[in-house]
């Protein structure tokens, strides 16, 4: 068949509309820890928009809201509980040190 003539197929799948992440009745507020808590990483970032699926109106009013509850102290500016964690380390070696040329 030639590429001129070749017809564009349409896919078969079908896809499932995605519900929105904020509903209509879901008011937007700092103390609405379940809702805020749903668009931060686990390290205590802000996610983006594209990953919250959010419009540009939600993702203001969530940035707004999440620095209102860590000023409030609700929630921590950065989760490092990963960072304190120590795993087994290796034994260091307490002889002279020597330098390599």
């Amino acid at each position: 068949m030639d590429k001129s003539k070749r017809l564009f197929l349409k896919s078969k799948r079908s896809f499932r509309k995605r519900l929105p992440p904020i509903g209509p009745g879901d008011r937007i507020d700092y103390r609405n820890m379940s809702l805020i808590s749903r668009f931060i990483s686990e390290q205590g970032k802000i996610l983006s928009r594209r990953v919250n699926r959010l419009t540009l109106k939600q993702q203001r009013l969530i940035t707004i809201a999440i620095k209102q509850a860590r000023i409030l102290s609700l929630l921590p500016f950065l989760n490092n509980d990963k960072q304190f964690e120590r795993t087994q380390s290796t034994p260091r070696a307490t002889g002279p040190r020597t330098i390599n040329k």
